[in-house]
């Protein structure tokens, strides 16, 4: 699949080399070096937001945040290091809501951050609010528990 979205440049977890890694693709990203997967992180707007998020081959954890939004700062670390540690099953998609207006009605965004799992462009699970990376964690877990094996994306 072809793309002009942006790339992010990606340290391996495992052996420390930097890949880059495309916002949109297909399979899930690897390290060039150990083959380990990385961490998929991209942000997306209006424009894009088919492509990065609802073409996903895996779940996608969506972060609906604004720059002014003190906990939307809080809980972006938090959400980084949950697609560190699920690096090859989870992409992690950050759309500041004020430049994607469109996306921001579409989802009905009341307060930010607005956090959304999706599979296949379907809404999973929706949590509004900052949370702790441990409560995080198990919401994430929960929902993609929910999502059926034989409907998960897939890909390599």
């Amino acid at each position: 699949m072809a793309t002009t979205a942006a790339t992010r440049t990606v340290t391996c977890e495992n052996c420390g080399r930097m890949n880059r890694v495309p916002a949109a693709a297909r399979g899930k990203p690897r390290c060039g070096n150990c083959k380990a997967y990385l961490p998929w992180i991209a942000d997306a707007g209006d424009e894009d937001f088919a492509e990065i998020a609802e073409q996903a081959t895996v779940p996608v954890l969506v972060d609906l945040w604004a720059a002014w939004c003190g906990p939307c700062r809080m809980v972006s670390p938090a959400l980084e290091q949950l697609a560190k540690e699920k690096a090859g099953q989870l992409k992690l998609v950050k759309v500041d809501i004020e430049r994607a207006p469109q996306l921001a009605q579409r989802f009905s965004v009341q307060a930010v951050p607005t956090l959304m799992v999706l599979n296949r462009g379907e809404v999973i699970a929706r949590q509004p609010g900052a949370a702790p990376v441990d409560a995080l964690r198990r919401w994430l877990d929960g929902a993609i528990a929910r999502i059926p094996s034989g409907s998960r994306s897939g890909g390599n």
